[in-house]
């Protein structure tokens, strides 16, 4: 089957799928976007990805031209001619085309595309012997700068937190506060569990506001697990009984070494394939079905 993305309107192939060299998406990363998931032709958690779309468009002052109830009924058509059962979903906001100044007023209408495709950012070695990562000097964009939980499309600090992860022989990296305290990663959100209880960075700190984050803390609570958002230095990682990050893209991956130091035994741990055991099931049985 062809892959179709939907843009402005339309339903068009890959090759099709042109935007100006003019759009400020392009030109400033100026525009917002979120990242979906699909399980058995179900959207994980569609409409908490389009509520947050829209606030990220909101801080940054751009209307998106659709309701969300539209946009849903957008994303689920695109997704549904596509065909996949299992797939990723982008959808993607710019300011629209507008002139090679920085002045938004310029820019007439936005430009809205979606794209459904696969995705693996890690192979299945890292999910079942956990992976080995580091921190590096690139510090988080401050809450005070940027407000990270607005995923905007401009990510240049996560990239390069992922070029110096890259350079050193790794495949990610977990980036700092300004005062040198666990933020995420470039592309995760980043757990521990210390003391037996299951902690997680405040979003104040700069980070984002995942939603597989979101979907772990509540999840831990229905365990019986104590959660807790908490600022996080190195010692307490290096010191931790276990790790490991979450994303959209990422799902659940553990963490068995950070910065040459063993987390825990080395292994991946009791408490991490409880929670990736019991997460499995929430995205077998939940979602917004398109097929």
């Amino acid at each position: 089957m062809e892959q179709k993305i939907y843009l402005n309107g339309e339903f068009v192939s890959r090759k099709e799928a042109k935007i100006s060299v003019y759009d400020h998406g392009l030109l400033y990363g100026d525009g917002v976007f979120e990242g979906l998931r699909t399980y058995n032709g179900r959207i994980f958690k569609l409409q908490e990805h389009i509520d947050r779309l829209y606030k990220s468009a909101k801080y940054i002052c751009l209307d998106i031209p659709l309701t969300k109830e539209k946009l849903a009924k957008i994303i689920l058509e695109t997704t549904r001619i596509n065909g996949r059962k299992n797939c990723y979903i982008r959808v993607v906001v710019t300011r629209g085309e507008g002139d090679l100044g920085l002045d938004p007023d310029k820019c007439a209408k936005p430009t809205v595309f979606i794209i459904v495709d696969k995705i693996e950012l890690y192979p299945d070695k890292f999910y079942k012997e956990g992976m080995e990562i580091i921190t590096v000097p690139t510090q988080r964009n401050s809450a005070s700068n940027i407000d990270p939980c607005v995923k905007s499309l401009n990510y240049l600090n996560n990239i390069l937190g992922k070029i110096e992860a890259k350079n050193a022989g790794f495949n990610e990296a977990i980036m700092l506060s300004k005062e040198g305290f666990i933020t995420e990663c470039t592309g995760d959100n980043v757990f521990i569990l210390k003391d037996n209880i299951l902690k997680t960075p405040p979003t104040h700190l700069g980070v984002l506001d995942g939603i597989t984050r979101r979907v772990i803390m509540k999840m831990a609570k229905k365990l019986a697990v104590n959660v807790r958002e908490e600022i996080i230095s190195r010692y307490d990682l290096f010191n931790a009984q276990e790790c490991f990050l979450t994303g959209t893209a990422a799902e659940i991956i553990p963490i068995v070494k950070v910065d040459g130091r063993i987390i825990g035994d080395g292994k991946v741990g009791i408490m991490t394939n409880k929670i990736r055991a019991e997460f499995k099931k929430i995205i077998e049985k939940e979602g917004t079905k398109y097929l």
